[in-house]
């Protein structure tokens, strides 16, 4: 059990940095840890209006913002269970999280609830808008309806010369208790409710803070979906234990306007998802660097560390400048990508994590983290297992247990005894090796790997690495046939296509990457042919494509 309460965590920061701003939209007014703690007072006050207790489930659909971080916030430090849901949810999707749940109450944005059915919610008790706190049941029971009409006045009452540090006291909240359930689709398979404990987050935080530097008034962007595990507890949690200013995008994150926000905001810490720094360097750098001038002067000792160097100030420039780091996470990054960034010594690194580890399981810094690899296991934190009998060499499955570890997915007992084993290593289904030292080398997924004609182990997402960053191609799915060769479908890159006005050929030019890319892999691994695919491929919250949805049999039947 780690030592430090998680709920204190707050408790702590709040007081100490009281006059500090701790959260705002982008581009909207700031809220310092002394109101951010006075909205909290208020919301609990209707939770024990409402006879909310401790244990209650609380669901939160919204688009990101700073009032969804209050909602959150509140229900934790109260002794509920917050339950978000993603907001690309569909409607059907988000009423079947709240149901399973058990959720009694709703916080959601005005033009989602539009969308759902609040009788089709079976113990939910009424809905309060994000946006304002205002009512959103259509037709609320009684109780519901006079507490939040009564709501200021309670306020007003309980703190007649306003709420103060001296009022900032949370509930007593053990690190055993459960905080959040943790919806995840997967790659392969359906939603399960991931219970998180107040420990499973107090791990990631402790972690968080010993290793990753931010420091009272320093600022951070929030762009990753914070109902997601990785946004919400990196983007959101672990800086407001710092006294850190968390200013929420609340946008969806196009490459204009993100460069434009972190050149404004100029955050100190940067989390992300390797995705968007591929079509960067494909899109940005790789035109620039592939010219046959700077070709020729890359290749001139000397003339290529400053011309290395001047690229990594301008890039870093347009994120604003003063970041420490940019922690990548969610995917793996392209190696051809690693390796430039590694070139100019642009300070990244990548982690690696699991909603079921609420969510991280292994980092390092920028500074000494190997190359090819997520990061380290947490020291004394978490322990590693790989299940093969070489671990340094051999490929297995990534096997995990500790202080992050989940306590079961919510209500589906069989699918904890199938992920979670009778010693407590969590089968996180992705296979990889490790080193002496821990760290972790990810090959891909197990239910993913593919197995060649005489037998090999081919990993299509090393394989769809390097299709990725071929001319006009966006992103891809590697495909084995009934004859054990490869195929690949490719959701083109129309942008680039058009810009170059080969629009019209883009078959003739996947073909032309069919023959490069087979240069460079291995016998086995050689595409046999390549498929454009009209449309994007469907993703998972963490931007992983849900390649079982896929399959070759599709390109026949339109054929």
């Amino acid at each position: 059990m780690i030592q430090q309460n998680f709920i204190k965590l707050y408790e702590t920061s709040f007081r100490d940095n009281w006059d500090l701003p701790a959260l705002s939209d982008y581009q909207g007014p700031e809220i310092t840890y002394g109101e951010l703690s006075a909205r909290i007072a208020k919301t609990h006050l209707l939770f024990r209006e409402l006879n909310i207790e401790k244990g209650d489930k609380i669901a939160l659909f919204g688009k990101n913002s700073a009032n969804w971080c209050v909602c959150f916030m509140a229900s934790i430090s109260y002794g509920a269970v917050a339950v978000p849901i993603l907001a690309d949810f569909k409607p059907s999707e988000a009423t079947n999280i709240i149901n399973h749940s058990d959720a009694v109450m709703l916080f959601a944005d005005k033009s989602m609830f539009e969308d759902l059915d609040e009788s089709e919610m079976e113990k939910v008790h009424g809905s309060i808008c994000i946006e304002d706190f205002t009512m959103l049941s259509p037709k609320p029971k009684k109780q519901f309806r006079e507490a939040t009409d009564k709501l200021d006045a309670l306020f007003e009452k309980q703190y007649p010369e306003g709420f103060t540090r001296d009022h900032l006291k949370f509930p007593e909240i053990d690190n055993k208790d459960l905080v959040e359930i943790n919806y995840t689709s997967g790659t392969t398979g359906f939603s399960k409710g991931v219970m998180l404990s107040a420990n499973s987050l107090a791990g990631n935080m402790v972690f968080a803070r010993a290793n990753m530097e931010l420091n009272p008034g320093e600022r951070m962007l929030a762009v990753l979906p914070l109902a997601h595990c990785y946004g919400g507890a990196f983007d959101f949690l672990f800086p407001l234990t710092k006294g850190v200013h968390v200013t929420v995008l609340g946008k969806i994150p196009a490459t204009p306007l993100l460069l434009k926000a972190f050149s404004e905001i100029a955050p100190h810490l940067i989390l992300f998802i390797p995705l968007f720094f591929e079509k960067l360097y494909k899109k940005r750098l790789l035109p620039t660097i592939s010219k046959p001038t700077m070709k020729v002067l890359l290749a001139i000792p000397g003339v290529n560390n400053i011309l290395y160097g001047t690229i990594r100030k301008k890039l870093m420039a347009s994120f604003g400048g003063r970041f420490r780091e940019v922690v990548l996470g969610g995917a793996a990054l392209s190696a051809d990508v690693e390796k430039f960034f590694k070139k100019i010594k642009f300070p990244f690194t990548i982690g690696y994590g699991m909603t079921e580890c609420g969510p991280l399981i292994s980092y390092d810094g920028w500074k000494t983290v190997r190359p090819a690899s997520s990061g380290k296991i947490l020291e004394g934190i978490m322990e590693l297992k790989i299940d093969s009998s070489d671990p340094f060499n051999e490929v297995g499955e990534i096997m995990v247990r500790g202080e992050n570890l989940m306590e079961g997915y919510y209500k589906n007992e069989e699918a904890t005894k199938a992920t979670i084993d009778k010693e407590g290593w969590l089968h996180t289904g992705d296979l990889g090796v490790t080193d002496k030292d821990g760290y972790v080398y990810i090959k891909g997924r197990s239910k993913s790997m593919l197995l060649g004609s005489s037998g090999q182990n081919i990993y299509p997402e090393e394989i769809e690495a390097k299709v990725n960053n071929l001319p006009y191609v966006a992103e891809s799915v590697v495909l084995m046939n009934d004859d054990h060769r490869l195929e690949a479908l490719v959701f083109p890159d129309m942008e680039s296509a058009r810009a170059d006005g080969v629009q019209d050929q883009l078959a003739e030019k996947m073909e032309e990457n069919r023959k490069a890319i087979n240069k460079e892999l291995k016998g086995y691994e050689g595409i046999l042919k390549m498929h454009i695919h009209e449309e994007e491929f469907v993703k998972t919250p963490k931007r992983s494509i849900k390649r079982f949805l896929y399959s070759l049999d599709d390109v026949k039947k339109k054929a």
